[in-house]
């Protein structure tokens, strides 16, 4: 995780640069690009994002997205997958979503790279919290636990077969056991 250190740039100053690849965050002031994705964090990634909206989109529930940027509580983050409650969606005149979203996701999921501070990931998610998220999930492939968060509640640590906590409306049941099986393919 590269962290640049920039003379003093604003939060406003920030959303005005240009997108980096893999995305920066704006944290505490700081301009911290996060790691590229590996092969694992992808599939667990694009798993999750096929099994929610596959229960969660037709019923307008709530849509999850990879790598989407939010800007609340003066951050601007990007978390892995960002799921946002169908209300908490804003469409445009055409009915197409607007790009930019200015509140927390309703359930925050962070798959933790091998180079990455848990730390700062944590951080994250309780800012999630403290602003109005639901729901976050630290998700650790090397150690195949998930670390769940909820508001004003200590975390709890899931392995194995324990049903893991879904956000409130999205009709899935999931253990850790079935989430980290997806990384087995053929």
């Amino acid at each position: 995780m590269t962290v640049v250190r920039p003379s003093s740039v604003t939060l406003e100053e920030f959303l005005k640069l240009a997108e980096t690849k893999p995305a920066s965050e704006y944290i505490n002031g700081e301009i911290i690009q996060k790691p590229m994705p590996k092969i694992r964090h992808s599939r667990l990634q694009s798993k999750f994002i096929y099994s929610i909206n596959e229960v969660a989109e037709e019923r307008r529930i709530a849509y999850a997205f990879p790598e989407l940027r939010c800007t609340f509580g003066g951050r601007s983050i990007v978390p892995d997958v960002a799921v946002l409650r169908w209300e908490h969606i804003k469409f445009d005149e055409n009915g197409e979503p607007e790009d930019d979203v200015f509140v927390p996701p309703d359930w925050t999921i962070e798959i933790l790279s091998p180079d990455q501070s848990s730390n700062r990931v944590t951080g994250n998610i309780l800012h999630c919290l403290q602003n109005g998220c639901q729901l976050g999930w630290l998700i650790d492939p090397d150690d195949r636990s998930v670390l769940v968060f909820k508001p004003k509640q200590q975390p709890e640590l899931f392995r194995g077969a324990n049903h893991l906590t879904i956000l409130d409306g999205i009709d899935l049941t999931l253990t850790a056991q079935q989430l980290f099986g997806w990384l087995k393919m053929g």
